[in-house]
């Protein structure tokens, strides 16, 4: 998905479209934060947890969410700020 400087509108049903289609049981969620502070916002945790409780109604599993900026990266799941029953 395609946002501007300070936020991005994601769409549930294009996620997960593309894991349904090719089977997939588990997926990994990335994204960038192009101020390279990679701190997960609080939209991120809520957003990720959103899509974990959807993603356990249609049998796939989240396994992480990474975010990705200035040459690092802060994975969720390594954080265990939100549990993604691994």
């Amino acid at each position: 998905f395609k946002g501007n400087i300070n936020s991005v509108m994601i769409s549930p049903r294009e996620i997960f479209k593309e894991a349904l289609f090719i089977n997939s049981k588990k997926i990994c969620l990335i994204h960038n934060h192009p101020s390279g502070n990679v701190t997960p916002s609080k939209a991120d945790i809520k957003s990720t947890n959103l899509l974990i409780q959807g993603a356990s109604l249609i049998g796939i599993q989240i396994i992480d969410h990474i975010i990705i900026g200035a040459n690092t990266y802060f994975s969720l799941n390594d954080s265990e700020i939100i549990e993604f029953n691994n």
